[in-house]
């Protein structure tokens, strides 16, 4: 079944490879600022979701682009959340830092998760109890402190209001560890915590979507991921994330 998952989202992955950058891509803006949805997005989504049926008959989806999402369809059988194109300002700008985001849960515990980078071919993935990989490769996170780490970071750029805060805190990690980076892809970030590339990711705000996949994928490479209050993130709400490797997530907490 992980197999045949896997296999969806790299087919998946060509469609976004497959795009014709000297269009507009129908391109149309949702509710907030600098929100947007292109073609592809749906294009992607409907795939997934007529792929991943065939692999689980009867699954509940939860999808960024879909109208008709029931958060309590998570909580019975199996369900998977999808965001098809995380980063899709990056994809509008081919700037070549996107990925597809699938998780999957029973009876609404994340038991698979895959992100899925098609400009770079790599793969993360993970399984409840069974670790974390990289195009099938063990992954563990690093152990360095916030000090000498690499912090990213997303700009929550649907909730302006959040800049200031987003901001202060900011100029203070900067202060306090190597350099900073902001992708513009919240699931990738994840990946590079889960890693080692990166130690220490935050954004003030995040869909679950945005999170579901990346979740497992760093706890199970050794990482946590909490709110910025330390509370465990939720698949029902918007939250606040905070990931990092033990070491950092420590250094993290006691700067804030």
């Amino acid at each position: 079944m992980i197999n045949n998952i896997l296999k969806c989202i790299k087919k998946a992955g060509e469609i976004i490879l497959s795009a014709n950058y000297h269009e507009d891509n129908n391109l149309h803006s949702k509710s907030g600022t600098a929100n947007f949805v292109t073609e592809y997005d749906l294009k992607v989504q409907d795939f997934l979701y007529k792929s991943l049926v065939e692999v689980i008959p009867d699954v509940n989806f939860i999808g960024e682009e879909s109208d008709t999402n029931d958060i309590n369809k998570l909580k019975q059988g199996f369900s998977f959340i999808i965001d098809p194109i995380d980063g899709t300002t990056n994809f509008i700008h081919n700037y070549r830092y996107s990925s597809i985001s699938v998780a999957l849960l029973k009876d609404g515990e994340i038991i698979f998760g895959a992100v899925y980078n098609p400009y770079t071919d790599e793969l993360f993935h993970a399984e409840k109890n069974k670790g974390s990989y990289l195009n099938n490769q063990l992954i563990k996170t690093g152990s360095r402190g916030l000090h000498d780490g690499l912090v990213c970071f997303g700009t929550s750029p649907y909730y302006r209001n959040l800049a200031d805060q987003t901001f202060d805190l900011l100029k203070r990690l900067f202060l306090n560890a190597r350099d900073i980076r902001r992708s513009g892809s919240a699931a990738l970030d994840l990946c590079y915590i889960a890693c080692g590339r990166c130690d220490v990711f935050f954004e003030m705000i995040l869909s679950p979507w945005d999170y579901a996949a990346g979740s497992l994928i760093i706890s199970e490479a050794g990482g946590i991921i909490t709110s910025m209050s330390g509370e465990p993130v939720t698949l029902d709400v918007s939250s606040s994330v905070i990931a990092a490797n033990k070491s950092a997530y420590d250094d993290f907490m006691n700067l804030i």
